[in-house]
Formats: structure tokens, sequence, C-alpha cells
């Protein structure tokens, strides 16, 4: 559930990462606030998927849940033609 509420965060940004970013900020009519919040918000996004994916294909492994030989040879084949 994402919650609407706002909070203010400050961090350090070199000064050409910052010019950069108003520049990309003027150029699409929004702020730097809002560019920021989309970049973390696709950061966040990106890297929870990346972290369930693991765990997902750990959890099938400790099952013991691999392809088998004959399954390899046939998608190997198949992308090798």
């Amino acid at each position: 559930m994402r919650s609407d509420a706002k909070e203010t965060i400050s961090f350090r940004l070199p000064s050409d990462e910052r010019l950069a970013l108003d520049a990309l900020a003027s150029s699409t009519d929004r702020n730097r606030s809002d560019l920021i919040s989309d970049a973390i918000r696709i950061y966040i996004d990106v890297q929870r998927w990346q972290i369930e994916e693991i765990e997902r294909s750990v959890k099938e492994a400790d099952a013991g849940d691999f392809a088998s030989e004959d399954e390899v040879r046939k998608v190997f084949t198949k992308l090798t033609r």
C-alpha cells in the first residue's frame, strides 16, 4: 500500500549531477523533486523485484527444483539454431 504522505529528506549530490537534474527538469517541464521521487521509486521497484526473484530461485534450488539435462539440452538446441 502506497501512502500519499510526503516526508522531506536531504542528501548530497555532486554539482554536475545536480546541474544535469535541473536541465532534465527544465526540459521536461517538471520539478527536481518529482524527478528524484520517480528515480527513487523506480530504483526501489527494480531492487525489490530482483530480491524477490533471487529469494524465489533460492527456494526452488533448496527444494531441488532444477531443469533436467534433457530440458536444458532442448532449450540450448533451440537457442543455437
